[in-house]
């Protein structure tokens, strides 16, 4: 009985300990004196449509005949994720006025047939990618794989986004979308209240599940899952997993967990925060959070004179993929791969993060930072992903995801969030209940 009472004391005394923690940090997400209000929306200019007009000659030189977009210029593979951009760069373009009514419906109803086509991993969800000619599941170099390499759970929500804008503003695509994502086991995607994803083992070609997601991409994950009814509170929760580090004098958000636990990297990135702004509309907590990170790049700008705009990127040279950070594993600016290896020398100004913060807070900052990527578009061809700061030279990488943020970008000058404020009441009143 004794040990039992000391047990139970011991459980209160750390519940109460971590509740109070919370708190603090709570407290510590107090609003910046210094950031701005959200600007006004407002029609674009004709330069601003220039540069819209650009982004999407991306997507027209890209698509399939199966109806999908290739990731990467001319190379014939997607993912989830670049897939959702897709989507959310015809939803800009058609809201901005860059094509007709007939032929956005008319993209949007190939890319969901083709969606609703897809083999799925384990007869469950959709691989973490695909061919986009054959629609075949293949892994990352788009070789064939006929059993798949697993799902991402943060890609798939990132496509829960444009599914719901075209239910919510679109209902004439409301069928279609419904029998792409009633093939889909969604409840997967979460498990305890947490972010689950799959892979392939490549020794034993078992399936393993393992929790996904870090501070930033888990909570904006797990808003567009309440989307559909799917509950992730725990993913959704800022403060669960978060702590903060000084970085250019910033108190910015970082995540508690080790990196590469379960391989997945705990970095601090712009691309969560941002995309959070331009389609979900921030709260208390996301809006000053993303201040403290793009307010990190700014006084790197001033102490240094390089003009920083970092998030995650593909490049024109291996590996291909960086993510270019604010913090990671107790080093400021560090570059690194997905398996958590340094690349410091790929690290470039960022057209999409560039783009992003211009759009979300039109300070002297952000609108210098966006005059020096004029020279990264290619009318014929698209946006470049940006320029290496270790010789100012463009990184040549066309690719869906630069391309399909910088239209979000010039969507919401000209219209706001673009998820449709009817979503946002839903979302609001389930926000309200967990409250």
């Amino acid at each position: 009985m004794v040990i039992g009472m000391l047990i139970a004391f011991a459980v209160v005394l750390y519940v109460e300990g971590h509740a109070k923690d919370k708190e603090d940090l709570r407290a510590h997400i107090a609003p910046s004196v210094e950031r701005p209000l959200i600007p006004a929306h407002r029609p674009l200019s004709a330069e601003e449509m220039i540069w819209a007009k650009a982004a999407w000659q991306y997507f027209v030189n890209n698509t399939q005949p199966s109806g999908l977009v290739n990731s990467v210029d001319k190379f014939p593979s997607s993912t989830m994720w670049d897939t959702g951009s897709y989507f959310m760069a015809l939803i800009s373009a058609q809201r901005i006025g860059l094509i007709q009514q007939d032929e956005f419906d008319q993209r949007i109803s190939n890319a969901l047939t083709a969606l609703a086509k897809l083999p799925l991993f384990d007869n469950k969800l959709p691989n973490k990618a695909y061919n986009t000619q054959t629609l075949d599941m293949v892994n990352y170099i788009n070789q064939s794989s006929t059993k798949g390499i697993g799902w991402s759970a943060i890609d798939i929500s990132r496509m829960m986004v444009p599914l719901n804008i075209l239910v919510w503003n679109y209902p004439q695509h409301a069928v279609e979308v419904n029998k792409v994502i009633s093939r889909w086991q969604l409840d997967k995607l979460v498990v305890d209240n947490q972010l689950q994803g799959s892979m392939i083992d490549d020794k034993t070609q078992l399936i393993s599940l393992h929790q996904e997601g870090r501070i930033g991409y888990e909570q904006y994950a797990a808003r567009t899952l309440q989307l559909v009814g799917v509950n992730a509170s725990k993913a959704l929760d800022y403060t669960a997993h978060l702590r903060f580090v000084n970085v250019e004098g910033i108190q910015v958000p970082d995540d508690d967990r080790v990196s590469q636990k379960e391989g997945a990297n705990t970095f601090i990135v712009s691309e969560p925060y941002i995309l959070t702004g331009l389609e979900l509309g921030f709260d208390h907590y996301s809006s000053e959070l993303a201040w403290r990170v793009f307010k990190a790049q700014e006084n790197r700008f001033h102490r240094t004179g390089i003009y920083t705009s970092v998030s995650e990127d593909h490049v024109d040279q291996a590996p291909y993929f960086i993510y270019s950070t604010l913090h990671y594993s107790g080093e400021d600016w560090a570059v690194i791969t997905d398996k958590g290896i340094r690349v410091d020398k790929l690290r470039q100004l960022s057209t999409k993060s560039a783009f992003s913060w211009y759009a979300l807070w039109r300070t002297p900052y952000s609108q210098q930072t966006r005059a020096q990527l004029n020279q990264l578009m290619d009318p014929s061809k698209g946006w470049y992903s940006g320029t290496y700061e270790i010789n100012n030279k463009i990184n040549t990488s066309l690719n869906a995801n630069t391309n399909g943020v910088v239209l979000e970008s010039l969507a919401f000058i000209n219209g706001g969030k673009l998820l449709c404020a009817a979503c946002l009441q839903v979302e609001q009143s389930v926000s309200t209940i967990d409250k």
